[in-house]
């Protein structure tokens, strides 16, 4: 497999475990914990796990000036792309945010264009077409829900520092193993997020009151964050930021995936239509790969 392949492989793998997030967050919001408390868990159990596993492997944990700024950075701005998301969610419904958050991928095409000059083929254009399309037939609303001018504000604040981690992450080239940047970079989105708490009172972290609570904590910081991140930067350092993007829509579909399944929601047509969408979108960007493989050849 070559690697712009192999990105597109691991960009896929990210986008199916980052889609799990809502079947860890819900059940522990019914536990009582608020968005920075579900953050701050899934992101601390996330750095003693990688921690536990860089010294399984001998891994050493020194860092430079210049990695340790960029490392810094990402995380900070993962971290403000998640809170911004889950506050938006107290404004408006959170499947109208979850849709107007997968304007990423457009804010990654823009910023690489913009600022690196990357030509935006044909196909990553009807991809990102198809991925925003099935998206919005994936949200099934009821047409009388008033959008929240703030609401829509922190969403789009969310997709663009997601957009930018994308890209620094793309364009950072740092050089170390997977988990020991996705160590760093969760320990500063911790911090972050504990810091958010301590000046926003009302939305303190909240002690974890069950072991069912604590097993939920340690599948988010595993699946949606360890093997997501990892897999995300990974994917971006291979396939590249735009098409990385692009294999987010498979995030929703998974999650519509565990509402059915988990959750007892129903199957539609419509719902059908969107993940075939995706899928396109998706197919479309291996095939640009695949094809871009035979022109190098």
């Amino acid at each position: 497999m070559n690697n712009k392949l192999k990105g597109c492989f691991f960009g896929i793998i990210a986008a199916v475990a980052y889609g799990t997030n809502p079947l860890g967050a819900l059940f522990l919001y019914r536990e009582g914990f608020n968005p920075p408390s579900v953050i701050f868990y899934r992101f601390v159990f996330a750095v003693l796990i990688l921690l536990a596993i860089l010294k399984i492997q001998k891994v050493p944990l020194r860092v430079n000036k210049w990695e340790i700024k960029i490392l810094g950075s990402l995380g900070t701005i993962f971290a403000v792309s998640a809170l911004t998301l889950y506050t938006s969610f107290n404004y408006m419904d959170s499947g109208i945010a979850s849709t107007i958050l997968f304007a990423y991928p457009i804010m990654v095409a823009v910023l690489m264009s913009v600022f690196f000059k990357e030509k935006t083929s044909f196909l990553t254009v009807i991809s990102i077409i198809l991925s925003v399309a099935g998206i919005l037939l994936l949200y099934q609303g009821d047409g009388n829900v008033r959008l929240s001018v703030l609401g829509v504000i922190l969403v789009l604040l969310s997709s663009l520092t997601y957009a930018v981690y994308i890209v620094i992450v793309n364009r950072s080239k740092i050089t170390m193993t997977p988990f020991k940047m996705t160590f760093y970079i969760m320990a500063f989105a911790a911090v972050t997020t504990f810091l958010y708490s301590l000046l926003n009172k009302q939305n303190h972290i909240i002690m974890i009151p069950s072991l069912s609570a604590l097993g939920w904590c340690v599948f988010l910081s595993c699946v949606p964050t360890i093997i997501a991140m990892t897999f995300l930067n990974m994917g971006i350092f291979y396939a590249g930021s735009t098409p990385t993007a692009i294999m987010g829509a498979l995030e929703p579909v998974t999650a519509v995936i565990i509402s059915i399944s988990v959750f007892d929601g129903v199957f539609s047509l419509r719902l059908a239509t969107g993940i075939i969408l995706i899928l396109g979108a998706v197919l479309l960007i291996v095939a640009g790969k695949t094809l871009s493989k035979k022109h190098d050849n």
